[in-house]
């Protein structure tokens, strides 16, 4: 998978781009994403409780982290197999 969506969502939230966000949060083709995003704009928006926006917002960074290792590593191991086999 591209990871393009995870480093907008990256890009996205570091500066403060919340309707570009919400763009995303709908096209994205990753659920996971799209619920991380949709969880943090809504307390964003919504809670007064500061806690509860920086915990959705840790939530959302650190399933970017988990989805780009889990790609990158999947792809390293994909371009190994086809160079071991040309």
């Amino acid at each position: 998978m591209n990871t393009i969506d995870y480093d907008r969502a990256l890009y996205y939230t570091h500066r403060s781009e919340w309707d570009n966000l919400l763009i995303l949060m709908v096209r994205t083709k990753d659920d996971f994403l799209s619920k991380h995003i949709e969880h943090f704009l809504h307390s964003y928006n919504f809670s007064r409780d500061h806690q509860v926006i920086e915990q959705n917002l840790y939530q959302l960074l650190r399933y970017i982290d988990h989805a780009v290792q889990i790609n990158t590593t999947h792809y390293d191991e994909e371009t190994s197999h086809d160079y071991v086999n040309m």
